[in-house]
């Protein structure tokens, strides 16, 4: 291999890596809701931010774009994505129809060690309410659900629910205010405890009650906030 090809190669991976950087940290701060819905990104001070040049930065754009996270318009640069009810509907829809089944499924042969390991998470999702550190609620109820999931041994199952679940991230943390993570737990309290009693019809009916929870605040918020979301939007400025 000559110098030049080196060289080249080098270059190729160095550009990679740095729009791997960028569509990373870009990602996190839009999920978190760091960067709100519908914020403009101006590539000039993207590449001021990141240290780079602008070859990265429109990569990486192009890459949140096709995840949904950021709109590019020629005639009005790019933004952060407004949220689609619909999507996120159907999302949950989703959500509701496989983890009932996990719910159910799992009741019928409680396994000892998820138990032990969904008892714990309890534990801390407990001391994560009373401290309101919402951050660390936030990753716990993730686990909690992916314990759950996990336990089935489907790996096609569990892919499924990540990609639901990733489709979700923004609206969970708008939905995760100190009385909906208390909420939360006592939602989780009964469905381990119609896994503790081995009771697969409570369990399915507990976990869908859940996240029917979830679509009514959702239904809710959307209608308060409409600004947030991409098709109540549109709904709310016809003249658009």
């Amino acid at each position: 291999m000559t110098s030049s090809t080196n060289i080249a190669s080098k270059g190729v991976a160095e550009r990679v890596g740095a729009t791997d950087r960028v569509a990373d940290a870009l990602r996190q701060a839009i999920v978190t809701l760091e960067v709100a819905p519908g914020t403009p990104l101006d590539k000039a001070e993207l590449t001021t931010r990141f240290g780079v040049s602008r070859f990265p930065i429109s990569e990486a754009l192009n890459r949140l774009k096709s995840e949904g996270l950021v709109d590019i318009r020629p005639q009005s640069g790019s933004s952060v994505s407004l949220i689609r009810l619909a999507d996120v509907m159907e999302n949950l829809f989703i959500r509701r129809a496989l983890e009932a089944d996990v719910a159910e499924a799992l009741a019928r042969a409680p396994d000892d060690r998820m138990m032990e390991d969904l008892r714990r998470n309890m534990r801390y999702q407990k001391a994560a309410v009373e401290a309101d550190d919402r951050e660390g609620f936030h990753s716990l109820d993730i686990a909690f659900h992916d314990r759950m999931v996990r336990a089935l041994d489907y790996p096609k199952l569990r892919a499924i629910v990540e990609s639901v679940r990733l489709g979700l991230d923004r609206v969970r943390r708008l939905l995760g205010t100190p009385r909906r993570h208390a909420v939360t737990y006592a939602e989780h309290l009964a469905i381990i405890g119609a896994l503790e009693r081995a009771d697969p019809p409570a369990a399915r009916a507990a976990m869908a009650a859940h996240i029917d929870a979830v679509i009514a605040e959702l239904q809710t918020f959307s209608g308060e906030h409409p600004e947030v979301f991409a098709d109540r939007a549109a709904s709310a400025n016809p003249e658009r």
